[in-house]
């Protein structure tokens, strides 16, 4: 049977697509890993002052603050220079920078040295996060783009998973310096897969008037980019002037100002969440009765729960717009967070737990998802960037306020509440976040199927 060739651009389109989506969710693994095996040392580095000194409590906080800054400072360059560089190559650079980070920061033998590579790595890291929504955005089918996109920022929690993991087995073998090598292993196979297997975005390409290129990359990935009714599907693609605005001057403009103050508002609001319930959900179950045996299990849950009910939820993104499931799991996660301070029986509150990951990081995930698609090719890297890099402020601050009621003596239920509270703030302020036009039509044909159904 021979296949025509609309089949075989549908297929090598596949083809492509699952390589993108394979190297930007492997990226986030290894990038999950870096941001959670310094908590997997930690006491090591505490315990033990050959390593790199006498460390304390609070140097040991600044340290594992610093890949955080260094996060958000990478996201935020990589949104002023991404967009005009292109997807490929902050991807590829950003996979090189921190794997070499990693390498270095096992070589450290002081306290600032430590420090200061983790900064330097987290560069790396920033770059990464805001560049793999907008590659999965600009290659993954229409109406398959929330569901790739959860695929790849799950990499996220499951890398974090694979560091504790590591660190149980290997830590008294390999010490902590073996584990920070293992960080930089994806410069031996992610980069030769990336350089590779890594096309330009077809989009991108138009988007800076480079036309004949965006053709060349387009046929040979199979991505289309337009294909009018004329040519009946084909790859052909018509003059286009290149943007003006482009990066954050686009996101200043008319256009974009306000929903990108919202988003950025979402971001920080889901980074919140997902960073003070990881640090400190099992101190607070401590307090309601549950020991350290069950800490490793409630943080399991939490992210087990946030990979695969994010999953879930991106199938329903795709179906009725990502506005809507956003809202609707920040609402979950509020709800879910009132009733663990409840007495109920444990399978019911690990079941809250997973619906709390599902609302929190799952939520987080489903927003950049939410964002790489909502705005175009000139300022997607930007927009990716900004909610990356302003959200990780959220990601500090999360921490921080749960420390503060914690060491205020307020009683621990008030901790959930807080964070409930900031669950239905970021749910409405998703719902105040103005709908583009593929967001509109999915919300009609949601409320069409709901009429016919009735």
């Amino acid at each position: 049977m021979v296949k025509s060739p609309q089949s075989s651009a549908t297929l090598k389109q596949k083809t492509t697509v699952h390589w993108v989506v394979t190297i930007a969710a492997i990226a986030l693994i290894f990038d999950g890993y870096d941001l959670v095996v310094y908590g997997t040392v930690v006491s090591t580095l505490l315990n033990d002052p050959t390593q790199l000194g006498a460390i304390g409590p609070a140097t040991a906080g600044l340290l594992g603050s610093w890949a955080l800054f260094g996060v958000m400072v990478g996201a935020l360059v990589t949104g002023a220079i991404g967009d005009y560089l292109g997807r490929r190559k902050i991807m590829i650079a950003g996979i090189i920078w921190f794997s070499v980070g990693m390498a270095l920061t096992s070589l450290a033998t002081t306290v600032t040295a430590f420090g200061g590579l983790r900064f330097f790595t987290g560069l790396g890291v920033g770059a990464l996060v805001a560049t793999a929504g907008a590659v999965v955005a600009e290659f993954a089918p229409k109406g398959k783009r929330n569901y790739y996109n959860a695929i790849v920022y799950s990499g996220v929690p499951v890398g974090g998973v694979l560091a504790s993991l590591l660190a149980i087995v290997l830590l008294d073998h390999v010490g902590w310096r073996g584990l920070f090598l293992i960080g930089a292993t994806p410069l031996l196979f992610l980069l030769p897969m990336a350089l590779v297997k890594l096309p330009e975005s077809p989009e991108w390409l138009m988007a800076r008037g480079r036309t004949e290129q965006a053709q060349a990359v387009s046929l040979r990935t199979g991505v289309p980019i337009i294909a009018p009714a004329s040519t009946g599907g084909a790859h052909v693609l018509a003059p286009v002037v290149p943007e003006t605005k482009i990066g954050f001057r686009a996101l200043a403009s008319k256009k974009y100002a306000l929903p990108t103050l919202l988003l950025g508002l979402m971001s920080f609001a889901g980074l919140m969440l997902t960073y003070g319930l990881n640090t400190w959900l099992p101190q607070i179950m401590s307090t309601f009765g549950y020991g350290k045996s069950y800490s490793l299990a409630f943080l399991l849950v939490l992210n087990a729960g946030a990979v695969f009910g994010g999953l879930i939820a991106s199938v329903g993104a795709d179906r009725v717009g990502a506005k809507r499931v956003v809202s609707t799991t920040f609402f979950l996660a509020a709800v879910a967070m009132v009733m663990l301070t409840l007495h109920l029986p444990f399978g019911i509150l690990l079941a809250l737990v997973a619906v709390a990951g599902v609302g929190t990081i799952g939520t987080q995930v489903l927003i950049y998802g939410f964002v790489s698609n909502y705005y175009n090719a000139a300022a997607r890297g930007a927009g990716v960037a900004w909610c990356a890099g302003f959200g990780r402020l959220g990601g500090i601050f999360g921490p921080l306020i749960g420390g503060l009621l914690i060491a205020a003596g307020v009683q621990n239920h008030i901790a959930f509440y807080v964070f409930a509270a900031v669950a239905i703030v970021g749910a409405l302020v998703t719902a105040f976040v103005p709908l583009r036009n593929s967001e509109t039509h999915l919300a009609t044909l949601a409320a069409e199927s709901a009429t016919v159904a009735k």
